[in-house]
């Protein structure tokens, strides 16, 4: 059993000083101590009333009341009798996983990819749609509701059962307001989209969208490389090159919903021109996955005998592996790519001081191109941050996204009177529907 520090008495003075709790607000407290059972229920798992006395430092009455606070809306239910002591067997209790259930969303270019998950974060199934055909907001909003419909159907899960679905797309998100700002890799019609609503209209369940690149960092976050760290750069390189960036535990977005939009950083030598959205920015025009075929095939052409291998070798990854096999001109490109990439990254961690760039997306993921960049980062005096592949790979947005749903569940499920700017936890970390991959929540510590 994972062992958890209670929380100090001056940490409750502060907390619940601050949030207005005290001895004329006996409901709000009542509050605080049953989300705090229940976050412990989730942390430990199957448990009895004892067990969650001893690791919060409640008293047994204030334990047995979140309990009844918590069976009232159904987030608590019987196991049965645990191992006896000597005595009487206590009577264990743990987190109703099928209170509720949650959707993810994964919007790209040519597919799209729904899941279904429990409060536990746990998947039950996936859908996968495509969109090569068309991909309208309108079609895209259709085919996330078919998809969430045959899943409901294959589980049995009734319609007032799911609580919340989020959804990532390729784009520059008003995450507020629902809105897709500008996703110019989409077909034309993919500005000032309001796809939140309908998604919303489609499947009548709440929705939260957000920029994809985002959605991997908080998946990698969640339960990936970066878990843990609380200030790293999810960086993919495929496409499209973009960045989700977390400082003190927090998703940025920035002012306008546009940061980590490093895409169009400024690589010297390439033509300097306003930035437009509709357009590839320098950085992505030379290292996205389009930019080194360019090169590439400028490498080959004109050279004798090379006709085959510049079309056999058109796919990225395979250029990198022959660099790795020893080929002069695919060796050049990888380190003219790693060479960029790092002075991308060292421009990046002099302004933020990451611990950790995760790389991500079909070039970002390649092995030697970690090597090289790493390589060429370790000449910094400072500015090094730790290079790491991705483990969740294409999954990283789809987790992401449900992670996304997770926390518009609590909200929903469990609508809290405290007010939310004095909450024990970051407003971007859910509180109660989060896996806590053996982690102690931050309000348990002391």
């Amino acid at each position: 059993m994972k062992t958890v520090k209670p929380i100090s008495p001056s940490k409750q003075r502060e907390v619940w000083g601050e949030a207005g709790i005290g001895p004329g607000r006996p409901e709000l407290l009542r509050e605080v101590n049953a989300r705090r059972v229940l976050r412990l229920l989730r942390l430990l798992g199957p448990c009895s009333r004892a067990d969650l006395a001893r690791h919060s430092g409640l008293s047994a009455p204030t334990i047995s009341d979140g309990i009844v606070y918590l069976q009232k809306r159904g987030f608590v239910e019987p196991v049965g009798p645990g191992p006896s002591s000597g005595g009487r067997p206590p009577s264990l209790l743990r987190f109703n996983t099928k209170l509720g259930y949650v959707a993810g969303a994964d919007i790209g270019t040519s597919v799209i990819r729904v899941a279904l998950a429990d409060l536990n974060g746990t998947i039950l199934g996936k859908w996968v749609g495509s969109t090569r055909s068309r991909s309208t907001p309108g079609r895209v909003a259709k085919l996330i509701a078919a998809g969430i419909r045959e899943l409901q159907t294959q589980y049995r899960i009734p319609q007032e059962k799911l609580v919340s679905l989020g959804a990532g797309v390729p784009g520059i998100t008003d995450v507020k307001a629902g809105i897709v700002l500008s996703a110019p890799i989409l077909p034309s019609g993919w500005q000032a989209v309001r796809l939140a609503q309908l998604v919303e209209h489609g499947t009548g369940i709440p929705v939260t969208v957000e920029n994809d690149v985002n959605l991997a960092a908080i998946g990698e976050s969640w339960v990936g490389t970066a878990r843990g760290v609380r200030n790293f750069v999810f960086l993919t390189i495929g496409t499209g090159v973009g960045a989700g960036v977390f400082i003190n535990g927090r998703l940025y977005h920035g002012s306008d919903w546009a940061a980590g939009e490093i895409g169009y950083l400024y690589v010297p030598g390439t033509d300097e021109a306003p930035l437009s959205i509709g357009h590839p920015g320098s950085l992505e025009s030379i290292i996205g996955a389009r930019g080194i075929r360019r090169s590439w095939q400028k490498l080959c052409d004109g050279s004798r005998g090379t006709g085959r291998q510049k079309a056999r070798y058109s796919n990225v990854s395979e250029i990198f592996d022959l660099a790795e096999k020893g080929d002069r001109r695919a060796s050049m490109l990888l380190q003219q790519t790693a060479r960029i990439l790092a002075d991308a990254i060292t421009d990046v961690c002099v302004i933020l001081n990451s611990s950790l760039i995760v790389l991500g997306g079909s070039v970002g993921s390649h092995p030697a191109l970690l090597e090289a960049t790493r390589r060429i980062l370790e000449h910094n005096d400072f500015s090094r941050p730790q290079l790491a592949l991705s483990i969740l790979g294409g999954e990283a947005p789809l987790l992401g996204a449900i992670w996304l749903a997770l926390k518009a569940a609590e909200s929903i499920l469990l609508p809290s009177a405290i007010d939310p700017s004095l909450s024990l936890a970051s407003e971007d970390t859910p509180v109660i529907f989060q896996s806590f991959l053996g982690l102690p929540p931050s309000d348990l510590s002391s």
